[in-house]
């Protein structure tokens, strides 16, 4: 995938949608009952890369403060939904274990690799970071996942909602309508190539999460480390 041309597309999409006032916010994000739960394998930027972003939100968040800002333990780059969430899910519907073996065995011939958060754009709801893997290694990844647990009898809801390919976080959804319209879609311009930093993928997790990756509803299940497959917690 020509990464660069999907985030422009994606980016030309929704700018047009924003100037018409059409973007979708979340009724969801700050209710109680939202009880929808999912398995996801993801890694997380290193601290240099994620304090560049939330500087960034923070210089968003004092233009529009009513639109839900990630904060920095809830930065994540989505590797594979095992199982997208739906509500009702629970741990105790699987086996954890079962998953990780699955997971470390997916690894072999796989080692650390980069990923660089370079701009934003823009998506129907909300604010993305482009992400950019330095080699095929995220890609292949994925393949060797998707592959794996297919072929497993566990349970997977694999690309159920759609076939992720991309590299991005996101970092901001529509919470309330958008005070400032003009100067928000303005500041996105302006920074649609702002350099966030490099980061290594040297373990991955899989976690038990909400749909925002909240950190008080996200379970850490195991970091596996990349370099020799052992879980690392």
């Amino acid at each position: 995938m020509d990464l660069k041309a999907h985030y422009q597309s994606l980016f030309d999409a929704s700018m047009q949608k924003l100037e018409l006032g059409q973007y979708e916010m979340d009724s969801l994000i700050d209710s109680p009952r939202d009880l929808r739960r999912g398995i996801t394998v993801l890694a997380r930027p290193d601290a240099a890369t994620s304090e560049e972003i939330i500087g960034f939100l923070g210089e968003l968040k004092s233009l529009d403060p009513q639109q839900y800002y990630y904060p920095a333990p809830d930065l994540h780059l989505t590797i594979l939904s095992l199982i997208s969430c739906y509500s009702g899910f629970q741990l105790d519907q699987i086996q954890p274990e079962e998953y990780i073996q699955l997971i470390q065995s997916s690894l072999t011939g796989l080692s650390p690799f980069r990923v660089r958060f370079q701009g934003v754009t823009l998506s129907p709801a909300g604010l993305l970071v482009k992400g950019y893997p330095e080699d095929q290694s995220l890609q292949y990844l994925r393949e060797v996942l998707r592959y794996n647990f297919k072929a497993s009898p566990l349970e997977q809801s694999l690309d159920k909602r759609y076939t992720i390919q991309t590299a991005h976080s996101t970092i901001m959804r529509y919470r309330k309508p958008l005070a400032k319209i003009s100067e928000f879609m303005a500041f996105v311009q302006e920074n649609k190539d702002r350099d966030f930093g490099s980061f290594e993928i040297s373990c991955v997790e899989l976690v038990y999460n909400d749909w925002y990756q909240r950190a008080q509803n996200v379970q850490l299940l195991a970091r596996i480390d990349l370099q020799n497959k052992t879980v690392l917690s």
